[in-house]
Formats: structure tokens, C-alpha cells, sequence
């Protein structure tokens, strides 16, 4: 994967150089977009950038009190929200990735990292869940984008 973004990035860099700094802008911020949608929806589905899916929650007692059952409830159903996944286009470089305290909790998800589930909580070892990366159809995406607007100009 790192070896078809860099062959992407070899290949845009070069044609982007020719666009203007308005048209460059332009177009960095509607890729960022489409990748913020794509990877929304990504995460929604409960999918890894290769298709295969999310790694399943470590199982618990889902009885709370007698004849009460609790659902196994999905993992990030708010971290897709556009309030907490910003994408970013500028002139040089299209940013698509968490803020805040989610930015956190995805890093860790991510590459699964220790860390603690709530404040004084032991630290658990978090199975890897590939929140954020690009798949070979959001690569064709950039790419296609890329070509669409240099025939424009």
C-alpha cells in the first residue's frame, strides 16, 4: 500500500504543478471530501481498508440486572460524524484524520496500543482496527480526480 501512494504521489505531484493555485486549492479540497465520505462510510460498515472486518469487541456480561439484556453495541458510531473526522485541502496536501480527544482513541484503535478504558481502569492491549486508509477505489478516486480536472484545464 505504501508503495501505490508513493507512486501516486510521484505521478500527481508532477501534474499538479501544472494547475493553478486557485484550480489546485480547488481540487485538493473536493478529493478531501470524497475521502472524508469514503472513510466515513468505511468506518460505518465496521470494514478495514483491505475489506476484511473490524477486529470484534472483547465480549462482556450483558446482563446488567434480572430479565434486562444489553445489546453489544458497535464500535465508533460516533466517530465517523463530520464533527469529529475533518478533511483538509490545501494548495499542497489533501488531510483527512480525527481531532480532539477521538484523534486519541482512533491512534490507539489504530495500531493497537495500550491504553485505559476509563480512568482508573487497568490497561488492556487494544486489538488493531484499521480506522483511517485508503483503499485501492479511493486511490482510483484521487487518481480519476486528477485526470478529470487536467482535462479541464
Amino acid at each position: 500500500m505504501a508503495n501505490d501512494l508513493d507512486a501516486l504521489e510521484d505521478w500527481a505531484s508532477v501534474l499538479l504543478q501544472q494547475l493553478q493555485p486557485a484550480a489546485r486549492s480547488k481540487l485538493t479540497r473536493t478529493l478531501a471530501q470524497q475521502l472524508r465520505r469514503s472513510q466515513q462510510q468505511r468506518v460505518k460498515q465496521q470494514r478495514n481498508p483491505d475489506g476484511s472486518p473490524f477486529a470484534a469487541r472483547k465480549p462482556r456480561e450483558l446482563r446488567a440486572k434480572t430479565g434486562r439484556i444489553k445489546r453489544q453495541a458497535k464500535l465508533f458510531q460516533k466517530m465517523p460524524k463530520a464533527r469529529y473526522l475533518n478533511a483538509k485541502g490545501d494548495g499542497q496536501s489533501i488531510t483527512v484524520g480525527f481531532t480532539g480527544r477521538v484523534a486519541r482513541i482512533a491512534r490507539v484503535h489504530q495500531y493497537g496500543l495500550k491504553d485505559r478504558a476509563e480512568a482508573n481502569a487497568p490497561m488492556v492491549r487494544y486489538k488493531q482496527r484499521e480506522v483511517l486508509g485508503l483503499t485501492q477505489e479511493e486511490i482510483d478516486v484521487i487518481r480519476d480526480g486528477l485526470l478529470k480536472q487536467l482535462l479541464q484545464a
